[in-house]
């Protein structure tokens, strides 16, 4: 008998960091749930990049984002938590965004506030939209799921644009709007980090990107000051885009170290496409 997969409430209650990394790919996911990870996060940052080799700057719209987001969720089986962006249009596209997802299997979502074409929440050039209008859209998001166990959460990116003390009155209306928990993009300080953390009563979420605007802190040091939920989701992409970056240089140049220690063996990496399940199938039923 499969055993149920935990809800994305139990996951944040639990008393140690749950730490998300961001998967841009199926491999990516599939290293992260071998790595013993409990859930992780696909943002559009990482996906567009890699997937469509795009900027994330309001390019590519959900069907697009939906096939990425499918192909990485079809290779894990450990709960996701889905960047569903400003929701793509108006409250109709929220609600188809968020049926979308919901019957992919995602175990939890957020929604921004952004201003379409929405930018990445540590970039200049962003806006916000009027704060009724997101709540008209948190609204329709939390009336259009089938199971109240699928997590929502709504994200501010108002902290750049108009100040903290905006951010922070935003989330008190989008936690009556129906939120289940809040998001506050690109905090600029530790005592920010500190006040955020202290302003609600619902789960946050805090996201470390490295290089951004916001003071990286350790996964034990942001559960202690109160985030439940620790996102890293564009770590994993820069730091392989920059280990691509190095090894074709070292290619072009002739100058590649093949030391077998800075590769991932055969062997390890056939088991994380998951080959032994597909030898047993072949054992099974026969194959060539």
């Amino acid at each position: 008998m499969t055993q149920q997969k935990p809800t994305w409430r139990e996951l944040i209650d639990r008393d140690r960091p749950f730490v998300l990394p961001g998967a841009y790919d199926a491999l990516s996911a599939r290293l992260i749930e071998r790595a013993g990870f409990e859930g992780f996060v696909i943002g559009g940052f990482p996906l567009v990049g890699a997937r469509y080799g795009l900027p994330d700057i309001g390019i590519v719209g959900l069907g697009e984002m939906a096939a990425g987001m499918r192909d990485i969720l079809n290779a894990v089986d450990l709960p996701v938590l889905i960047d569903g962006d400003h929701g793509y249009g108006d409250v109709k596209n929220v609600v188809h965004t968020i049926r979308t997802y919901e019957a992919m299997g995602a175990a939890a979502i957020f929604i921004e506030d952004q201003v379409s074409p929405k930018r990445c929440g540590h970039t200049a050039g962003k806006d916000v939209i009027a704060t009724g209008d997101m709540v008209e859209k948190i609204r329709a998001a939390a009336a259009a799921r089938d199971n109240e166990d699928f997590f929502l959460m709504a994200r501010t990116d108002a902290r750049a644009i108009h100040g903290l003390d905006d951010a922070l009155r935003r989330c008190e209306r989008y936690i009556d709007a129906g939120a289940d928990g809040i998001f506050v993009e690109a905090p600029q300080s530790v005592a920010e980090l500190e006040q955020i953390a202290k302003a609600f009563d619902v789960p946050q979420m805090c996201n470390m990107l490295i290089g951004g605007r916001t003071p990286i802190l350790s996964n034990r040091e942001l559960h202690d000051m109160g985030f439940r939920m620790i996102v890293h989701g564009t770590t994993l992409i820069k730091r392989v885009a920059r280990a691509l970056e190095q090894t074709l240089a070292d290619l072009r140049a002739d100058s590649l170290d093949c030391e077998a220690d800075n590769f991932m063996p055969l062997d390890s990496f056939m088991k994380t496409v998951g080959v032994e399940d597909w030898r047993r199938l072949e054992d099974r039923f026969g194959g060539t």
